[in-house]
């Protein structure tokens, strides 16, 4: 396997890159076009990416008769392993007498099968920008060629369907495999792109269907307590994960009119103090919000002190019920949480929150909270 000599740093850590199913569909097309028109061998490409890094791609199993010519490129992805690295992208390249170039998707490639997706429904799940690396390096072997007919692409992966149920794609209506994905051919590790670009796929299907209001919530916390104490259609339920910056940005964008964030204190606190991103290596800030808020609602200096030695939020609410203050401290919070949420999102999307606790229940609810919940349980989109 071919490795990226490209590296970035987070946290502290030097991270080796890798290249996307893009980078791969796209070297193995021009390999295979390459060995159907020149009959010649080919174990090496060179793919300059959208991000104008060059790779150097091994091709594996290639194959050739007089009618086509196929060939592999193997995926990595970095120090950011994904459900697909590893995993074998297969470029299958037949000669069409028009000039055109046509690529398709075959085996283990899904289907598109709900609108909103950057991909039109019922077309292999092969994104705007691969299909343009795919068609640009067609093009690039054809003219080094001398050929001026047109070519036909399918592009498959053997492993695809059983892969893909590791991924996204059951969530966002792709069946039958993997998604030829990447807008810059690069796999950046731990990059963030790669989760808000999943939950902007989800809010435009959202958009698609039809929904005006929909339901956020940072993660597995949160869908259960939706289950579990709402009637919500889970259609209109998106994870944001700690993206809920972007997640306002994107709904903002696309016209919702109502958002409603439900989820764990341990996260949604972090809203309160204007904090958008909530991974703890952004920030943290949960002890310190609840500590202020306590004192605001009457905490001496004593329960600030406990407050401010907790290791778990449910501890902190703990000492705000023992002091008599939770209600009154949940109440400020939300009416904090209610001005950072409105300031993100602007005026045209209304957004309200309600934060719960597995131990406590419903700690806290913005002032519309209720009421755009029971327009959600109704039939209203």
């Amino acid at each position: 396997m071919a490795k990226v000599d490209h590296y970035i740093y987070k946290n502290q850590k030097k991270l080796r890159c890798g290249y996307t199913t893009g980078s791969c569909a796209a070297a193995a097309a021009k390999a295979a076009v390459r060995m159907l028109l020149t009959g010649e061998e080919v174990r090496q490409v060179k793919l300059e990416t959208p991000k104008g890094i060059l790779l150097y791609l091994e091709i594996e199993e290639a194959s050739r008769t007089p009618e086509q010519a196929s060939c592999a490129v193997r995926k990595d992805g970095g120090d950011d392993i994904d459900a697909t690295h590893g995993m074998l992208i297969f470029a299958t390249a037949v000669r069409l007498e028009k000039p055109d170039v046509l690529i398709d998707g075959g085996k283990g490639i899904g289907r598109v099968t709900r609108p909103g997706l950057a991909c039109p429904v019922g077309k292999p799940a092969i994104n705007p920008v691969p299909r343009r690396m795919i068609a640009e390096s067609v093009r690039q072997e054809c003219a080094a060629a001398g050929y001026d007919g047109g070519i036909r692409v399918e592009i498959w992966a053997p492993q695809g369907e059983a892969v893909a149920k590791r991924t996204y794609n059951p969530r966002l209506g792709i069946v039958g495999g993997i998604s030829i994905l990447g807008t810059s051919g690069i796999v950046e590790p731990m990059s963030d792109s790669a989760l808000v670009a999943t939950i902007e796929a989800e809010l435009s299907m959202s958009r698609a269907a039809g929904y005006q209001s929909i339901v956020l919530t940072p993660g597995n916390y949160g869908v259960d307590f939706i289950e579990g104490h709402t009637k919500i259609d889970d259609a209109r339920v998106i994870k944001c994960s700690n993206f809920i910056g972007e997640a306002l940005d994107l709904a903002a964008q696309m016209g919702f009119r109502n958002l409603l964030l439900i989820g764990h204190i341990g996260k949604l606190i972090k809203v309160a103090g204007g904090i958008m991103n909530t991974h703890s290596h952004v920030a943290d800030g949960r002890l310190e919000i609840l500590t202020a808020h306590g004192a605001l609602c009457g905490g001496g200096t004593g329960t600030a002190a406990k407050l401010m030695e907790c290791t778990t939020t449910d501890q902190a609410v703990e000492i705000l019920r023992q002091a008599g203050l939770m209600e009154k401290t949940m109440a400020s919070v939300m009416e904090r949480m209610s001005l950072h949420l409105s300031a993100r999102a602007g005026e045209k999307m209304q957004v309200e929150a309600v934060m719960f606790s597995n131990r406590f229940g419903v700690l806290g609810k913005t002032k519309g909270a209720d009421q755009l919940l029971s327009q959600m349980e109704g039939t209203q989109r």
